[in-house]
C-alpha cells in the first residue's frame, strides 16, 4: 500500500500513535531531573553519580540509535518500538528499587537509553515521513514533534506532585502507568511498516553506501557536529535546572513548572518550525535556533534567578526546544532520500547524544568541584554561538549518485 491510499482514519491513527509514543517517552525522560534531590538523599549517591547515570543514558541512546535505525529500516519499526517500551518499563523498575549508584545507573542509564532509541524521535519521524506526502512532510513532522512535547506537560507535574506527596518511588510507579500507555501507541504507529516508499524518495544504494556518502558529505558532517551542541544545552538544562533553582533558594515546585512551560511552548515552536521548514532553508532556521538559544541561556544565568525570569526563560527555550527535529530530519531526506532515514538520523543523533552526555555529566562534575554552574553555562553559550554560525553555512546540495538513482525531492 502507498501512503496516498491510506484513509483519513488510517493516516491519523498512525500519526497519533507516533505522537503519543514520542510524547510519553520524552516527557518521562525530560522529567528525571526532578528526582535528583530525593534520589541523592535516599539512595546515598552524589550529584555526580546521578549526572553520570543521565549522561550514560544519553550516550547509550546515541550509540545504539544508528543500529536500531538500521534494524527499523530493514525489518520495520513496529517490533523495534514495542521492544523499546518493554525495556523502558524495566528501566523504571530498576530505578525504583535501586539501592546503589550501580543499580540506578543500570535502570536510568542503560535501559532507558536503549529504550529511547526505539521509541523517541528517530522512530517517530521515520513513521511520520512515510505516512504523508513530500509536500506535507515537514509540517507533519513539526506537528508530531509538537504533540510529542505535551508529554512533558503531563509528566513533570505528575512527578513533582507524587514526589512531594508520596515519594519518588511512587512517582516512578506513576511513570510505569504512562509506559503502559505507550504499548498501543507503538502498535498503531507501526502500521506505517506496510507502506511502500515512493520512487522519488528511494535510492538504489545499500545501507553501507549511503552511510559512506553521508560521512563524506561536508553538510551532513557540519549538521551532525552542530547537533552535538543542541544535545549539550538541552540536557544540561533538564538535568541541572531543578538543582540550580534549589541552590538559589527558590521553591522546588518551580523546576516542575519550568519544565511544564518548556513542554507547552514547545508545542507551538515545533509546529512553527515544521511549517517554516517547508518554506524557508532549513539550515538557516537551525542555525538561528542554536544562536537564539545560546543568547537566552546567557541572559538567564547572568541575571539573578527568580520565579519570573525562570518562567520567561522556560517559555523562550520551549519555543526553540524540539523545533530542530523536523528540520534535521527534513535535511537528511533532502540530501539522501527516505529509504535509510532512520539509519542516517541515528548517526547524526549520536553526535547529539555525545553532547548530551557532556551536558549532563559535565554539569554535575563542574558543580561538585566548583560549587556552582558558572563555567558550565558559559561553555554552553560559547560553543552554541559557534555551532549556530557553522550550521547556517552548511552545504545542502545532495551528493552525486550513480546515474540510475533518482535524486530525492526536498522534505
Amino acid at each position: 500500500m502507498k501512503a496516498a491510499q491510506l484513509s483519513p482514519f488510517q493516516r491519523w491513527s498512525i500519526l497519533i500513535g507516533a505522537s503519543v509514543l514520542l510524547s510519553l517517552a520524552m516527557g518521562m525522560r525530560q522529567s528525571f531531573g526532578l528526582f535528583q534531590p530525593s534520589v541523592i538523599r535516599d539512595v546515598g549517591i552524589t550529584s555526580a553519580d546521578f549526572s553520570f547515570a543521565t549522561a550514560l543514558q544519553n550516550i547509550i541512546w546515541g550509540v545504539t540509535q544508528p543500529m536500531v535505525g538500521l534494524l527499523a529500516d530493514r525489518y520495520g519499526t513496529r517490533w523495534v518500538m514495542l521492544g523499546g517500551v518493554v525495556v523502558y518499563a524495566a528501566g523504571l523498575v530498576l530505578m525504583m528499587v535501586a539501592d546503589s549508584a550501580l543499580m540506578f545507573t543500570l535502570g536510568c542509564g542503560v535501559c532507558v537509553g536503549i529504550a529511547l532509541s526505539c521509541t523517541a524521535s528517530s522512530m517517530t519521524m521515520t513513521v511520520t515521513s512515510r505516512t504523508v506526502s513530500p509536500a506535507k512532510r515537514s509540517v507533519a513532522m513539526g506537528a508530531v514533534s509538537a504533540a510529542g512535547s505535551l508529554g512533558l506537560v503531563l509528566a513533570s507535574p505528575l512527578a513533582q506532585t507524587l514526589i512531594s506527596t508520596a515519594g519518588w518511588q511512587m512517582a516512578l510507579i506513576g511513570f510505569l502507568g504512562l509506559a503502559a500507555a505507550m504499548l498501543p501507541s507503538a502498535l498503531f504507529a507501526g502500521r506505517a511498516d506496510r507502506l511502500e516508499i515512493d520512487k522519488a524518495d528511494d535510492v538504489k544504494q545499500s545501507a553501507g553506501e549511503v552511510v559512506q556518502a553521508a560521512l563524506g558529505h561536508s553538510g551532513f558532517v557540519v549538521m551532525a557536529l552542530a547537533f552535538f551542541v543542541c544535545g549539550l544545552q538541552l540536557v544540561f538544562i533538564t538535568t541541572h535546572l531543578p538543582n540550580y533553582l534549589a541552590i538559589c533558594g527558590l521553591d522546588p515546585s518551580l523546576g516542575a513548572s519550568a519544565l511544564a512551560v518548556i513542554g507547552l511552548f514547545n508545542v507551538f515552536g515545533s509546529y512553527a518550525f515544521g511549517w517554516l521548514g517547508g518554506r524557508f532553508p532549513k539550515q538557516y532556521l537551525l542555525g538561528g535556533i542554536y544562536i537564539v538559544r545560546s543568547l537566552t541561556v546567557a541572559a538567564y544565568f547572568y541575571f539573578p534567578a527568580s520565579a519570573t525570569t525562570t518562567i520567561v526563560f522556560a517559555a523562550i527555550m520551549g519555543s526553540l526546544w524540539l523545533g530542530v527535529i523536523p528540520l534535521v530530519n527534513g535535511l537528511v531526506v533532502q540530501l539522501f532520500g527516505l529509504r535509510y532515514m532512520a539509519t542516517l538520523t541515528g548517526i547524526a543523533f549520536l553526535s547529539h547524544q555525545v553532547g548530551s552526555f557532556l551536558g549532563a555529566w559535565g554539569g554535575g562534575v563542574i558543580y561538585d568541584h566548583l560549587g556552582n554552574y558558572d563555567r558550565a553555562w558559559q561553555a554552553a553559550v560559547l560553543i552554541g554561538l559557534i555551532a549556530g554560525c557553522a550550521q547556517m553555512l552548511m552545504n545542502v546540495r545532495p551528493p552525486r549518485r550513480r546515474e540510475e538513482l533518482v535524486v530525492p525531492v526536498a522534505a
